[in-house]
């Protein structure tokens, strides 16, 4: 697709933009939308789908399909969450907007602000968190009830308005039509959209950000100066030096986010103290979890050697779980047709993933998550090979030798979680 000017079109969109939104769709993967049209296939008529794409969206003609609507479980078992996956010719549409719309709206967006931002990360936030823990005796743990179904989309639109230019108008229309793009359930109902706008969506991030922007950031900096936060999408945390000032701020925030059509959760949303050897008080709530993190007093190590209580992140019980069934589910025991790369080839990029994010702060909590993939592979040696049939203290050791010879072998090896049972590094 030659890039050239589109004269006698009512926008200006470069065909470069809608190549290079292409590229990050397919670097993404993703499922197939309402149309099952998957990457591959669309990608077999490459040119000729960019063009008519671009086309379109630069006559304004350009109209998005309903968006299948995939319910995932939320974290613990407690309910579902709805998924928004449009097709892949719309994620390239969305994409391309929100290429453009970042570029409007990064400069002005808070510090504290992490969330689907180039160079800052989940990590980020809640490094920062642990810092401020120690500093502020307390702190607001915020849920904010189905915030991507309850965002108000005349808000909405006014915050994308005002960074939208003459060159840049575009975007506003397809916001517009994005918003209002119904829901497509399985049995090919769909469901009209009032308010909210559906996660999965390539657009979703940036507008979400933006409208946090607008009814949390500044105004939190402007009416609250005095506390500090971090926040990463809808999920956020507010220091405060004291309770009082903590319940005063809770209940200001409760009512700026009412007039924004957004509701804190009345039981998820609590005022924690941040309990260690210098802070001793006893009160109901001494924990919360954030980003996958719980922060609550553990033992900890000076640099003399002495152990003492501070307030600290590690790896929460629901990502435990989480990452418990995921290993199950790949029924490590049953695969005795392949090697023992084969296993490393297949996993270790998860398993990796899961050190790098969860291995970051306290990772001796990870431990034992990553000693029962030795276990699975120790059923595995003794389901495929007939000598080590029930005799998995002598499977064990074939394990901890090729461990020794290959520590690069598996990630979790690598880190320091060997079959043999020693574990390298500490807290």
């Amino acid at each position: 697709m030659n890039e050239s000017r589109s004269t006698g079109k009512p926008f200006e969109i470069s065909k470069w933009l809608i190549w290079e939104a292409f590229r990050r769709v397919k670097a993404n993967k993703g499922a197939p939308g309402v149309d099952g049209v998957s990457i591959e296939q669309y990608e077999q008529k490459l040119e000729n789908n960019l063009f008519k794409l671009w086309n379109r969206m630069s006559s304004g003609s350009y109209f998005p399909p309903p968006v299948k609507a995939v319910e995932i479980p939320k974290a613990g078992g407690r309910g579902v969450r709805v998924l928004g996956v449009p097709t892949v010719e719309d994620r390239v549409a969305q994409t391309a907007a929100a290429m453009v719309l970042e570029r409007e709206v990064e400069p002005i967006f808070h510090p504290d602000s992490y969330g689907y931002r180039p160079k800052r990360s989940a990590l980020d936030a809640v490094g920062t968190c642990r810092v401020r823990c120690w500093r502020s005796n307390w702190v607001i743990d915020l849920d904010i009830r189905a915030f991507f179904d309850s965002v108000d989309h005349d808000l909405m639109v006014k915050a994308v308005e005002r960074h939208i230019t003459e060159d840049t108008r575009w975007i506003l229309l397809y916001v517009r039509r994005w918003l209002v793009a119904p829901l497509a359930r399985d049995g090919g109902d769909l469901v009209a959209r009032e308010r909210g706008t559906p996660q999965g969506s390539a657009i979703s991030p940036v507008l979400a950000n933006l409208f946090m922007h607008y009814a949390f950031d500044t105004w939190l900096a402007r009416h609250c100066p005095g506390v500090t936060f971090e926040r990463y999408c809808d999920d956020a945390v507010i220091h405060c030096a004291t309770r009082e000032q903590a319940e005063h701020v809770r209940g200001a925030l409760a009512v700026r986010l009412a007039q924004v059509g957004l509701e804190l959760h009345p039981d998820k949303t609590r005022i924690v103290y941040c309990k260690d050897d210098d802070r001793r008080g006893k009160f109901e709530h001494t924990s919360f979890t954030f980003l996958g993190y719980t922060f609550r007093p553990r033992l900890a190590k000076n640099r003399h050697g002495k152990h003492f209580v501070s307030f600290l992140p590690a790896v929460s019980k629901d990502a435990i779980k989480a990452m418990g069934r995921e290993i199950r589910s790949w029924h490590i025991s049953r695969r005795s047709d392949k090697t023992l790369h084969d296993l490393a080839r297949m996993f270790n990029s998860v398993i990796a993933g899961w050190i790098n994010y969860y291995g970051r702060f306290y990772k001796s909590m990870l431990y034992p998550l990553l000693r029962r993939i030795n276990e699975h592979l120790v059923r595995w040696a003794c389901r495929k090979f007939k000598k080590l049939r029930r005799r998995e203290q002598r499977a064990r050791e074939l394990l901890a030798g090729t461990a020794r010879r290959q520590p690069w072998l598996f990630a979790h090896w690598k880190f320091g979680l060997k079959p043999d049972g020693w574990t390298m590094g500490a807290v």
